[in-house]
């Protein structure tokens, strides 16, 4: 069986797609910024390893507070990364400093919607920042957030 995707899933427009590796760019003033001065801006690598089966795309939804990603909120940024091998990497730009936390899955045949068992368990891999265990549903932002700070920050998720 077949189900829509989470709406926490797919939001990725205006994505541009090339190799194994998609960058997304933000164009955002941090709140209280003072007028001329430049915010300290984060980019953020995620990298997807363990990909068993080379077709497809890896769906991933980037949040920023708990409240959005554990009550299936609107993400704060989306990506659709092309699989071409056994890791892919997503990369944003323009992230405030802060803690953020990822959900993700290998839509395998590529047909935008993750796969399910009649009663919503999935078939396709799916995984969580922190590498966080799902029991249940979706972990809870507690056990999937993580730090990023200014600069550089890169993470790496094990998709299963």
């Amino acid at each position: 069986m077949r189900t829509p995707l989470l709406s926490t899933l797919l939001t990725a427009a205006g994505i541009a797609l090339g190799g194994c590796v998609v960058t997304i760019g933000a164009a955002a003033t941090a709140a209280g910024q003072a007028v001329g001065q430049p915010a300290a801006a984060a980019a953020l690598a995620i990298r997807f390893e363990g990909i068993e089966t080379p077709t497809g795309q890896i769906m991933l939804s980037v949040f920023d507070n708990a409240a959005a990603h554990d009550q299936g909120g609107k993400p704060l940024r989306a990506a659709i990364v092309p699989v071409e091998g056994a890791a892919v990497t997503a990369r944003f730009e323009g992230l405030a400093p802060g803690d953020y936390a990822v959900k993700a899955f290998h839509d395998v045949d590529g047909d935008g919607k993750m796969a399910t068992i009649p009663f919503g368990m999935p078939l396709e891999p799916f995984a969580f920042s922190n590498n966080a265990k799902a029991e249940g549903g979706p972990p809870r932002w507690e056990a999937a957030s993580f730090a990023v700070a200014a600069g550089d920050n890169v993470v790496t998720i094990a998709i299963k």
